[in-house]
């Protein structure tokens, strides 16, 4: 590209923007080396590196290391649509796991949806697909010794309550679970993990996923009546469904509101993670 102004680092990452949503670049699809994309802009290996992670930013990367070129991501589901958590949290968290640093900022009755959807990125992490640096995972659930609003006993007159027994024992299991996942990639890879969780002093009437700071998704919980066996009896109880919550998508890039609802949602997590000091414990 012969041209007296170099071209820079944003309008650099903005022509393979380009490539990818026209095609020209596919899902899965090597980029040209730095040196081979510095010399047809005309520019730096460093301004192009700058683009590089302007475009892992935005999840449009993968299998970014220093030792080959990055592929192109999966193109993730359109965020205009909800979706069942279950479905619409796994490639979201993919699409998150190619940053280099990976922050992940979750509110959640339980951890149960994020322990599963989170198998996605660890496996594609093992197979080398994924290569972050660095991940720092940040959970509030409901603390055990308050009264929650849900799950809740059908019979309010039981003397025991095994309702809250039950959810305590998942709360724990399936944070153990998304811990030791998480925490195995610091000695198999060699990343810089951090899970940490902190004890909520309410329940959550939203489940809300912040990723890299850059998008913000949000669930409501809708409560049922439904029967769960427990030990050795069926219990009654009123409860939510996570998994089948509807996530709604509010994207950094969408527009001024979207940036707006995310950069508050990370500011209201921020202040009460810092409100609650003493991290959880997992018994």
């Amino acid at each position: 590209m012969n041209d007296s102004r170099k071209l820079s680092a944003q309008e650099i990452a903005d022509i393979l923007r380009d490539r990818i949503r026209a095609g020209t670049l596919r899902a899965g699809d090597r980029l040209p080396t730095q040196a081979e994309l510095a010399e047809e802009f005309g520019v730096e290996r460093g301004t192009v590196r700058q683009a590089l992670r302007a475009l892992q930013d935005d999840g449009l990367l993968s299998n970014v290391s220093k030792g080959s070129p990055p592929r192109i991501a999966d193109v993730p589901p359109t965020r205009d649509e909800p979706q069942p958590t279950m479905v619409g949290l796994a490639p979201r968290l993919v699409e998150a796991f190619g940053a280099q640093r990976v922050r992940i900022d979750v509110v959640c009755h339980t951890a149960e949806t994020l322990m599963l959807a989170i198998g996605d990125p660890v496996r594609r992490i093992h197979d080398g697909t994924l290569r972050p640096e660095s991940i720092d995972v940040r959970i509030l659930v409901p603390s055990r010794e308050i009264t929650l609003a849900f799950p809740v006993s059908v019979d309010s007159t039981a003397e025991d309550d095994p309702v809250h027994q039950r959810w305590l024992d998942m709360r724990n299991a399936q944070a153990h679970v998304l811990r030791h996942n998480l925490n195995a990639l610091r000695s198999s890879h060699g990343i810089d993990v951090n899970v940490t969780f902190r004890a909520l002093p309410f329940t959550p009437p939203v489940k809300l996923y912040l990723l890299n700071g850059a998008e913000a998704l949000i669930g409501y919980y809708v409560l049922t009546r439904r029967e769960e066996p427990y030990e050795s009896r069926t219990l009654e109880m009123y409860d939510a469904l996570g998994s089948k919550s509807l996530l709604f998508s509010f994207w950094t890039r969408s527009g001024q509101r979207d940036a707006a609802f995310v950069e508050e949602s990370q500011k209201w997590f921020d202040g009460l993670w810092e409100t609650i000091t003493t991290d959880l414990t997992l018994s």
